[in-house]
């Protein structure tokens, strides 16, 4: 029965936000974003399923040097910092 009760109290609390966020206009504001969103999506130029391999390897590519770039340095500074102390 408790639960029952918390359930009834979270209905009436949602519902009442949904009612006030309907009555300040809100809800249509969001709408209206939701639509124009979709609008500008559907006039945008999507990669092809070759462009999107071939970013993906350049990404993936960069990814590594650039990890392999950092591991190096931070090794050196390591035996730098070792041969200072």
């Amino acid at each position: 029965m408790n639960d029952t009760i918390w359930i009834l109290v979270w209905v009436v609390v949602v519902g009442g936000v949904f009612v006030w966020l309907w009555r300040a206009g809100q809800l249509a504001r969001l709408t209206a974003y939701v639509q124009a969103t979709r609008e500008e999506l559907r006039k945008c130029t999507w990669p092809t399923w070759d462009e999107l391999k071939g970013s993906t390897v350049v990404i993936s590519i960069s990814i590594i040097l650039l990890g392999g770039f950092t591991v190096l340095v931070d090794f050196i500074f390591t035996l730098l910092m070792r041969q200072i102390m």
